[in-house]
């Protein structure tokens, strides 16, 4: 991975030198993402993203923005699901996204098995598309 630079005003990490972003203080996994059955599903998904190579976690109170060159996915826990905001190459048609805003697609996800194929299938997809130039 290119080296990343630190905002000197709130200590996080991006893919390039003052990147434009809101200085929020970063915060424990462990409080981004308590509930334990959303800690299952996110090490699920970060398990299969490092089997595609390096991957920055930026952990915030809103949650994890898991990043290649560039966010791959936002996870985002919510009281009924954990929240995937994937950005993809192309617009995902499919029943399993609950919303969609151009290329980015959202998915939530209740169980540990909907951690599947397709869905590794997207990260994938969204690692590959985080990881080309701008």
């Amino acid at each position: 991975m290119a080296l990343r630079w630190t905002c000197p005003r709130c200590d996080r990490e991006f893919g390039r030198t003052n990147q434009a972003h809101v200085c929020v203080p970063g915060c424990t996994l462990d409080e981004a993402v308590a509930d334990p059955l959303h800690r299952r599903i996110y090490e699920e998904i970060l398990a299969h993203l490092r089997t595609m190579g390096p991957v920055h976690a930026d952990v915030v109170r809103v949650g994890v923005f898991l990043k290649h060159q560039r966010t791959v996915v936002e996870v985002r826990p919510k009281v009924r699901s954990l929240n995937l905001l994937l950005t993809m190459p192309y617009p995902l048609d499919d029943p399993r996204v609950s919303r969609r805003w151009g290329n980015v697609a959202q998915v939530k996800v209740t169980s540990i098995d909907e951690v599947d194929d397709q869905l590794r299938n997207w990260l994938s997809v969204a690692y590959d598309f985080a990881g080309q130039p701008l």
